[in-house]
């Protein structure tokens, strides 16, 4: 049975990854199951410098999902450096390093720094930053900025370069144009979707900075209907996630098309759940009587009625 699947530069021994933000640097997430079971790690997002996030509360359980409000806490470059990777270097598993910046300038610093890593396999970018120097709107949504953003970072990186895109990125079709004459070489699509929640019995928002991000099977079709319009609009490989709890879930995004797929919030629900979903897609596989994975993708056929 084949389960390796190519995302351009980037080989993956199976098609199921750990999403930034909810398997720490791995180390959190060691214990509960065998990193080298699984396709690739994405570590939690880091800056070169530390971030202090947001105030709590940080996290709001909602219907069949999730809301937080990390802020993008992080121990900054040097920590990971000295308290991480000497741990990843014991595995042979894929790792994807998320960054993230303020500004272009801190954006590139941070990627530099990762590109020079060599137990680093890909740099995924994640544009749901506040542009400080935009007065806090993110890069994902204005499509100008994010577009010099895509052009600095291809300059400064020679490792496989991914864009984590959001639900609200502005003008979408133009940016992914760009991202394919600029040599971006991965999507991952989405990140989580913007929301609201209001504590009734104290009158007051939930959340200081009253929005949060919900993520979980609230969004699995919001999220998959964005993938299937993303791959009918470009030729770059895609990871698909948002609300993957088990292996049906993650075979609806390859059978639409996406060649690989995150798991998020199932891992604060089960750590272990990547491999029970890479075992659940092989009895799949198994069970149809397709012995190579890349046979099955983007293979959901139209049903007229």
């Amino acid at each position: 049975m084949n389960l390796q699947v190519h995302l351009g530069n980037l080989t993956l021994s199976n098609p199921v990854i750990l999403a930034s933000g909810t398997a720490g640097y791995g180390r959190e997430i060691a214990p509960y199951l065998d990193l080298d079971r699984i396709g690739a790690l994405t570590l939690k997002g880091i800056s070169s410098t530390p971030w202090v996030g947001n105030p709590p509360p940080r996290i709001h359980e909602t219907y069949a999902g999730i809301m937080n409000s990390i802020g993008l806490e992080n121990k900054g470059f040097d920590r990971f450096l000295r308290e991480d990777l000497p741990f990843l270097e014991n595995f042979q598993t894929r790792i994807i390093a998320n960054i993230w910046g303020k500004t272009i300038e801190e954006y590139s610093d941070i990627a530099k720094k990762m590109n020079g890593l060599e137990r680093i396999d890909a740099i995924e970018v994640n544009v749901s930053c506040p542009n400080i120097e935009q007065g806090g709107e993110s890069f994902s949504c204005n499509s100008q900025i994010l577009c010099q953003l895509i052009q600095n970072l291809r300059q400064k990186i020679q490792k496989p370069l991914i864009f984590k895109l959001g639900p609200n990125t502005d003008n979408l079709d133009n940016v992914l144009l760009f991202m394919e004459k600029e040599g971006v070489d991965i999507l991952s699509i989405t990140n989580t979707y913007p929301a609201l929640a209001v504590d009734v019995e104290n009158q007051s928002f939930i959340f200081s900075r009253k929005t949060a991000g919900l993520s979980g099977p609230a969004i699995k079709p919001l999220a998959l209907k964005l993938v299937y319009d993303v791959i009918q609009k470009t030729r770059l490989p895609i990871i698909g996630m948002g609300g993957i709890m088990k292996a049906e879930d993650a075979l609806e995004y390859l059978l639409i098309g996406a060649q690989a797929v995150a798991l998020g919030s199932v891992n604060l629900v089960d750590p272990s759940a990547a491999v029970q979903i890479i075992d659940g897609i092989e009895a799949y596989l198994i069970q149809k009587n397709i012995f190579d994975i890349n046979d099955l993708i983007g293979k959901v056929r139209e049903v007229w009625r």
